[in-house]
């Protein structure tokens, strides 16, 4: 990732910028169209969309749904690249701080690939180029001989010492939950370093922004510890830096849903979880809330957004949006793969 010199955020050239990409996101007509498609008909409709430069540069390697979904992280790392091309002062280093998700991402899909044993070249499709790791370092992470090795590699990065300290828990118990925490939690906890304690009205939006999504976060892992209902402290997954939690509230929350629903209900989210918290309440597993409280933060971005359109809201609200969009399609592609009826494909989608 670059560097820039200091300057002035450049927030009206950015979000005018934004808006024109945003706008050309699919819309609810094209999914309709892509749900009763197979893989071979996906791939020529994206040929003839935004996705034909990554559809021609992979054709000749990749076909079907492997094809789609390279295509489509390419994609992403592109137009999140294109961003930081085009912001300049601190709206730059807002942008670049979240855009570290994606470090968090390519860290743990070298780890589950060295995992589960599969090819170099596979885990290096994978990866989402949009980050603050260099193209270098990101090949010296794929050429790692072992889990503990990328331990090693990462050290001095933000990711350093919480892998380093949840590496014993992985050797003893041989799985990778402590490690994907510890990815985690070391992203999350590190957005809000470093910003004013007085923060002007734009930066103040984007710390409610960064909270409100670390609040989801927490009850996201809530719900799933509570429906779990596995022998595990929910203190460990907790993430510092929200409202609605501290650990041993969240601790104690965990184990009476009941209470949990009704805490998020009174809280300042409680317009937007509404609709997600009724389908909780109306479902028998997580899945149809965890896609309604994905739904619910993008429309809490869009309002932010709103609220103070000269602000990284609408620029972090774009790339909510952008990567729903990815998610939606490779969504659509597997499930066509997988032989899932449209109903059931659908389901597995977020639109707003």
């Amino acid at each position: 990732m670059r560097v820039k010199a200091e300057g002035s955020a450049n927030y009206e050239y950015v979000t005018a910028r934004v808006r024109s990409r945003r706008a050309s996101l699919f819309d609810a007509d094209d999914y309709r169209k892509l749900v009763r498609m197979g893989p071979g008909e996906i791939s020529r409709f994206m040929e003839e969309t935004e996705y034909e430069e990554e559809m021609n540069a992979l054709g000749a390697r990749y076909g079907g749904v492997d094809l789609i979904e390279y295509a489509l992280n390419r994609n992403l790392a592109k137009h999140f690249d294109d961003l930081l091309d085009w912001a300049d002062g601190k709206l730059y280093d807002y942008v670049a701080r979240y855009l570290r998700k994606f470090d968090a991402w390519n860290v743990k899909t070298v780890i589950r690939g060295l995992y589960s044993d599969a090819d170099r070249s596979e885990i290096d499709d994978d990866l989402i180029r949009a980050g603050e790791f260099s193209e270098a370092f990101l090949t010296e992470l794929t050429k790692a001989e072992s889990i503990e090795a990328v331990v090693d590699l990462l050290e001095g990065t933000m990711f350093g010492e919480p892998l380093a300290a949840a590496y014993e828990r992985y050797e003893e118990e041989g799985v990778l939950v402590p490690l994907e925490n510890a990815v985690d939690r070391a992203f999350y906890e590190r957005l809000l370093e470093g910003l004013p304690s007085e923060p002007d009205r734009a930066t103040e939006l984007y710390i409610d922004f960064l909270r409100a999504e670390i609040d989801f976060r927490n009850i996201r892992n809530a719900l799933r510890l509570a429906r779990s209902g596995a022998d595990i402290d929910p203190a460990e997954y907790y993430i510092a830096g929200g409202r609605l939690f501290d650990s041993d509230a969240l601790r104690q929350l965990a184990t009476n849903p009941d209470e949990l629903v009704a805490r998020i209900r009174e809280s300042t989210y409680g317009d937007e979880l509404d609709a997600a918290l009724d389908t909780l309440e109306e479902a028998s597993g997580l899945i149809a809330f965890e896609h309604a409280l994905d739904e619910a933060l993008l429309e809490f971005s869009d309002k932010l957004s709103n609220r103070y359109p000269l602000s990284v809201c609408p620029v972090l609200a774009y790339v909510l949006a952008k990567e729903r969009e990815v998610d939606n399609i490779r969504a659509i592609a597997r499930g066509r793969e997988a032989g899932l009826d449209n109903e059931e494909i659908e389901e597995e989608l977020v639109i707003l």
